[in-house]
C-alpha cells in the first residue's frame, strides 16, 4: 500500500509541476521572444551528423509591427484561412482529414497556424498520440493567453523557412537581401508557398508547382479580408 500511495503522490506532484511549468512558460513567451525551439535543436543535430549539410542557425526576432503586412496575409491565405476566427482548431478540416485517412488518403490543412506555432515552440515534429494530446493542451493555453496577434508574431518568427533559416526576418534577408518590413506581396506569397516543405523548395528558385501555389495564394490574399497585422 505504501508503494501505491508513493506512486500516486509522485504522479500528482509530477502533474502539478507539468501544469505549473507549462502555464508559466506560455505566460513568459507572451511577452519575451522565444530564444530557441525543439525543432531548431533537432535540425542542428541533423546538420552536425550530415556531411553534406552546413551547420547553421539563422534567426532574428522582429515584432509584428516591423513585418510587412503582406506576410501574415500570405500565410493565412496559404495555411489557415479561418485563423482570425477559430479558437485554435479547425474542426471541419480535422473531420475531412479523419475521413481521408480512413480512406487511405492524406489530407493537408487540418493543422491551424496556432497548432503549428505550438508544435514549433514547445513540442517535437514526430506524430504520436501523446504529442497530439500535448498539442491540443498547449493550443488551448496559447489561444487564451496570447491572442491572435501574438500567435502570428511568434509563428512568423520561429517557423522553418529553409535549411537553418527560421522566421521571416532571416528568410527575407537570406532570400531577398531585404528586411521583413520590405517584403512585397509576390515575395510573401512565394515564401508562404514553400512552407509545407522548406527543406525541399526555395522561393528564389520556384518550380512550376511553387509558381502555381504562389498564384493561388495571391488570389486568396485578394479575396480574404485583411488580417490586420504587420506594417
Amino acid at each position: 500500500m505504501k508503494i501505491i500511495r508513493w506512486i500516486f503522490r509522485f504522479i500528482w506532484k509530477l502533474t502539478l509541476w507539468f501544469f505549473g511549468l507549462s502555464i508559466g512558460l506560455v505566460i513568459l513567451y507572451r511577452f519575451v521572444p522565444i530564444p530557441i525551439t525543439p525543432l531548431m535543436v533537432i535540425r542542428l543535430f541533423e546538420q552536425a551528423t550530415d556531411s553534406k549539410r552546413e551547420m547553421r542557425l539563422y534567426k532574428d526576432w522582429e515584432p509584428i509591427s516591423s513585418i510587412s503586412r503582406h506576410v501574415p496575409q500570405a500565410v493565412v491565405a496559404a495555411e489557415d484561412q479561418k485563423f482570425p476566427h477559430h479558437n485554435g482548431f479547425d474542426f471541419e478540416a480535422m473531420e475531412k482529414a479523419w475521413e481521408g485517412n480512413k480512406k487511405g488518403k492524406r489530407i493537408k490543412g487540418a493543422s491551424t497556424i496556432t497548432q503549428q506555432t505550438v508544435k514549433n515552440a514547445f513540442l517535437w515534429p514526430n506524430r504520436s498520440y501523446i504529442r497530439k494530446g500535448l498539442e491540443a493542451y498547449f493550443t488551448v493555453l496559447v489561444e487564451f493567453i496570447w491572442g491572435k496577434e501574438r500567435i502570428m508574431e511568434v509563428y512568423l518568427n520561429i517557423i522553418e523557412m529553409g535549411d537553418g533559416i527560421y522566421g521571416i526576418e532571416a528568410a527575407a534577408q537570406h532570400y531577398y537581401k531585404i528586411p521583413a518590413e520590405k517584403v512585397n506581396r509576390s515575395q510573401a506569397a512565394l515564401i508562404a508557398a514553400v512552407l509545407p516543405n522548406p527543406l525541399r523548395w526555395n522561393p528564389t528558385r520556384p518550380t512550376a508547382y511553387i509558381k502555381g501555389r504562389q498564384s493561388w495564394i495571391l488570389r486568396q490574399m485578394n479575396n480574404l479580408e485583411p488580417v490586420g497585422y504587420g506594417k
